[in-house]
């Protein structure tokens, strides 16, 4: 018989139980795993990290988890220049391409730009008439 517990301060061997059966399970559907981990950091003039893009390549996609250039930086094309590596990057490990999501006030155009295609969209997410916008490119 099965028993349900709600926790709202869940453990990390919580989520370990979860995920690792889960992680298991894909591995046998899955003839390959391939999961490779990138950043590319953003260093201002002092060396110190002020931005920059992580990513990971997994299932011959590359998903990038988080872009970041902060607003003094912005407008010197280092967004642009980051997904370029990225690009460059998921190519060199033969990936199909790339996907990411962002907000509605963030940067979906930004993306659209560089020749990402919106694949999905979360309305409300956050609430107050914004999305949460799924984009990919195939390379």
């Amino acid at each position: 018989m099965a028993a349900f517990e709600i926790k709202t301060d869940p453990s990390e061997d919580d989520r370990k139980a979860i995920l690792d059966p889960l992680l298991a399970f894909n591995s046998s559907k899955v003839s390959r795993e391939d999961y490779k981990p990138l950043a590319i950091l953003l260093r201002d003039d002092e060396g110190e990290i002020r931005g920059g893009l992580f990513a990971k390549c997994y299932y011959d996609w590359v998903f990038v988890e988080l872009l970041f250039v902060p607003e003094f930086m912005r407008g010197q094309r280092l967004g642009t220049e980051l997904l370029a590596r990225a690009e460059q990057w998921a190519k060199e490990q033969g990936c199909v391409g790339i996907w990411l999501d962002t907000f509605s006030f963030q940067a979906p155009r930004f993306y659209e730009k560089q020749g990402y295609t919106v694949f999905g969209t979360l309305e409300r997410y956050p609430p107050d008439a914004h999305q949460r916008v799924f984009l990919r490119k195939l390379l």
